[in-house]
């Protein structure tokens, strides 16, 4: 396809997915425009650099100029584009069940921008959402706001992606599969070919109807997340019986077929903005339906215990009172979000049983701390973390913690303890000045 015969895209809601989304399209050919309430953010996307910290988005933004632009003017963006991509948030409730609220306004806004506009569009929800909701309020708050109905000038889509912070780029352009709940088969061939040209290879696309679809992606994420409290149930056991390394086990386990390797590393538990709530509204739904979600269940007690595990782990080792330093708190390296981090709650539990904690990360010192507050002192440098500690956990597994001199290990009379939670030290660099653990290692 050339660039002209491409439909045109909006993006509506330029945040931490939404912009990446936005210039991910625009580096592959697609006339794209941004809308968005948050006049910064639009601001920032038209003068080519968001303030968004996610590998090569900005490259993208700077290199795509002439295809990418935003606005706050619903009109504009509708009347510009074929195809709307609505991608904002959809927070938790009390019952850990999704909110629709800012899909719904998303709604009113496109819906009463389509009234002024003829010809076919087509919507997407690439927002998280609960099984059916596509099909119920979120459907009539459209066809309400816009005058039409879903059908042949009027297509519906949920399309959730599949992407962790840190990596959004690379995710979007080289996806393991496309989900496409569609209205009908037009809306979906359109979303498909747009796919098909977007994506560096050519994914597989799965296409359904709206709630297998809503129903697939909750579905995805707590089958990986139960993956993952299954290897950090094997660490827990491989740390009490001696000789047992769960590295070995994971490895034997992974080989299987059936089971397959990705991640089945016993180290933290899980955190973020996904992975933790997705688990918990899939066993709400369950709930709600009569169903039984017990699997789901356990997988949350087994990460939440992770904490509790690790502090008892660390008592073993040093008593109250014990300098320690921390590196390592977004919940995952290459990005900044602290949401859900286990490095987090562990700081802030070691800080209340009276140890003298120092934090560090690379991105995410300054929003940890903002959460923590007096509890932990955030370090001046890794350097200065690293040589006043009297036991060391790195708790996020960032590459520049790999170069740490083993000069800043060394201490007076005896080896410095390193708890190393993802196994990012290589234990044989340090073994003259520290004594590194690894969680799961049978010691």
């Amino acid at each position: 396809m050339t660039s002209a015969s491409l439909p045109r895209v909006n993006v509506v809601g330029l945040g931490k997915l939404g912009a990446p989304l936005a210039a991910v399209l625009a580096s592959r050919g697609f006339s794209v425009i941004g809308l968005d309430v948050n006049k910064t953010l639009v601001d920032a996307l038209n003068a080519g650099k968001m303030p968004i910290v996610e590998p090569q988005l900005n490259e993208l933004i700077a290199a795509n100029r002439e295809r990418l632009k935003a606005t706050m003017d619903a009109n504009e963006a509708v009347q510009n584009s074929e195809a709307s991509f609505v991608i904002v948030p959809t927070p938790s409730d009390s019952t850990g069940f999704f909110s629709n609220r800012f899909v719904l306004q998303a709604m009113e806004t496109l819906g009463k921008a389509l009234r002024n506009k003829t010809g076919y569009h087509m919507v997407v929800i690439t927002s998280t959402v609960m099984p059916g909701s596509t099909g119920s309020e979120i459907k009539a708050a459209l066809e309400a706001a816009s005058g039409r109905k879903i059908g042949p000038d009027l297509g519906l889509c949920y399309n959730p992606e599949f992407i962790a912070l840190g990596s959004v780029v690379r995710d979007m352009l080289y996806p393991d599969s496309i989900l496409v709940g569609e209205s009908d088969p037009k809306a979906g061939d359109m979303l498909a070919g747009i796919y098909l040209q977007m994506c560096e290879r050519k994914p597989p696309v799965q296409r359904m109807n709206w709630i297998s679809a809503e129903l697939t992606k909750i579905s995805v994420n707590t089958y990986v997340t139960t993956k993952i409290s299954y290897a950090n149930m094997l660490a827990d056991i491989c740390d009490r019986l001696p000789g047992a390394d769960v590295d070995v086990v994971t490895k034997a386990l992974g080989a299987d077929t059936r089971i397959g390797a990705k991640y089945l590393k016993g180290a933290m538990g899980y955190g973020g903005p996904c992975f933790p709530r997705d688990n918990v509204a899939f066993a709400a739904l369950a709930r709600k339906l009569g169903a039984r979600a017990d699997v789901a269940e356990a997988t949350d007690r087994i990460n939440n215990y992770q904490v509790d595990r690790l502090t008892g782990l660390v008592s073993k080792f040093a008593k109250a009172g014990t300098r320690i330093a921390l590196l390592g708190l977004s919940y995952k390296p290459q990005t900044p979000v602290v949401e859900e981090s286990h490095s987090v709650k562990l700081a802030e539990r070691l800080a209340d049983a009276g140890y003298i904690v120092t934090v560090h990360d690379p991105l995410a010192q300054d929003a940890a701390l903002a959460v923590l507050g007096d509890k932990v002192v955030g370090a001046s440098s890794l350097e200065s973390a690293v040589r006043d500690a009297d036991l060391l956990i790195v708790g996020t597994g960032w590459p520049e913690y790999k170069e740490i001199d083993p000069a800043w290990l060394k201490r007076d009379g005896e080896k410095l303890t390193v708890l190393d939670l993802w196994r990012t030290l290589p234990a044989d660099r340090f073994e003259d000045v520290a004594d590194v653990l690894y969680l799961g290692s049978g010691r």
